[in-house]
């Protein structure tokens, strides 16, 4: 059977993910990976859910944890997270949050809610390959979005209507950014919620490393200071999508989308059609973690990552030649490298397999054009500085060679 003539257009958007193939990678001991911007498994608090595990299968609870439940998620979890987004400036009710697994799902529901084919997405250039996965399904053209701003409202929507529909929404991650680790300042953030009111588009804030910050002062999430403008988070255009992925463990898939209630409403709707409700096991294991460990068990991350982002920034300062620059990101997960211009990032992912067994993310795949060739994304989670040291050691003279 020829498959491929019944399957529908939209598959012909959506293609393997670059990360996950060189996640594979890891499986091969000889291998310095700087590849998966994933958590490192040592640092899981691997006690913490064995008892919480326990707990939730106890007689008093397993009739719970073992059953359906409702799709908004498990009250407790929605409680615990209240409490933080009220923290960082964002009161909300329960109304206002729906728990889905892991922030890809947020994303590929919100894709889901907002774009019809030929509709226009504005995104980072570059930005998280997971989102361009996500939103590519339902078939829309993306533009580049500048939050700094030299482009109006009126060329962001000529440009949507030259390709059949409108804008609906400015997607972005505003804190350590997956791939580039850049944090958009308060002056960016505040223009883009004027670029949103003005063209009366949506606001997707992906919040995956907000907890990961090493130095540097907080900014506000955009949501809060829309909220600060608005009165209510009924009456603001931002929906923010956290995760509990980086934090505490990526394996549970637990993540929650806040937002305006009419918004919310339509994506339980999504859940219902979708997978009726995340897993309640595991939702009332990552309440009962957040509950009793949380700040202390983030503020351990924060100590030993920005350590080893200090470690790859110097070991970058210390080998890498002439023409290659880098950001310094004050948290997450990954540093942006930019080669010269005559480089390019997929062929010397190759040769540094081959030659010096070092792995890393080609930046072109984070670009919605596909440009990008000479930049790649440098993930510092997983290795100890000794390797992290030798890794970039290696990196540099394939770049040497290449040169």
């Amino acid at each position: 059977m020829k498959w491929e003539q019944i399957f529908a257009t939209r598959m012909q958007r959506m293609k393997a993910s670059e990360i996950r193939e060189l996640l594979k990678l890891l499986d091969q001991p000889d291998i310095i990976s700087f590849a998966g911007g994933i958590p490192d498994p040592a640092l899981f608090p691997t006690e913490a859910f064995q008892a919480a595990l326990a707990d939730a299968l106890s007689p008093a609870k397993q009739a719970t944890a073992l059953q359906y439940s409702v799709s908004e998620g498990y009250g407790p979890l929605r409680d615990w997270i209240i409490g933080q987004m009220d923290a960082i400036g964002i009161p909300c009710t329960r109304d206002n949050v729906l728990i889905t697994s892991g922030s890809q799902q947020a994303l590929d529901y919100l894709g889901k809610l907002m774009l019809s084919p030929g509709d226009t997405a504005l995104l980072g250039w570059p930005t998280y390959l997971g989102a361009l996965g996500a939103f590519n399904a339902y078939e829309p053209h993306y533009d580049r979005l500048i939050p700094r701003g030299n482009r109006s409202a009126a060329d962001y929507a000529e440009a949507a209507a030259q390709n059949g529909g409108r804008v609906k929404f400015a997607y972005m991650s505003v804190d350590f950014a997956n791939p580039t680790g850049e944090t958009l300042d308060l002056a960016a953030r505040k223009n883009i919620l004027d670029l949103a009111d003005e063209m009366d588009i949506a606001v997707i804030e992906d919040a995956a490393y907000q907890a990961l910050r090493y130095d540097g002062t907080p900014i506000p999430p955009v949501l809060a200071l829309e909220i600060e403008r608005k009165g209510s988070i009924d009456a603001c255009r931002t929906l923010y999508c956290g995760s509990f992925s980086k934090s505490l463990a990526p394996g549970l898939r637990v993540g929650w989308v806040c937002g305006a209630a009419p918004v919310i409403s339509q994506l339980v709707l999504m859940k219902q059609a979708s997978d009726l409700h995340s897993s309640t096991l595991n939702q009332m294991a990552i309440a009962t973690v957040a509950q009793q460990i949380f700040g202390e068990h983030t503020a351990k991350l924060r100590k030993i990552y920005g350590a080893r982002r200090d470690a790859m920034l110097h070991a970058l300062a210390t080998h890498m030649p002439d023409g290659v620059v880098w950001t310094k990101p004050e948290g997450g997960m990954f540093v942006w490298v930019t080669l010269p211009k005559h480089l390019d990032g997929g062929d010397l992912l190759r040769q540094s397999l081959e030659t010096q067994r070092v792995a890393f993310v080609p930046g072109h795949a984070f670009f919605a054009d596909g440009s990008g060739a000479n930049t790649l994304r440098l993930a510092y989670s997983l290795a100890d500085d000794a390797k992290i040291d030798e890794g970039i050691k290696r990196l540099a003279a394939v770049i040497r060679a290449a040169a």
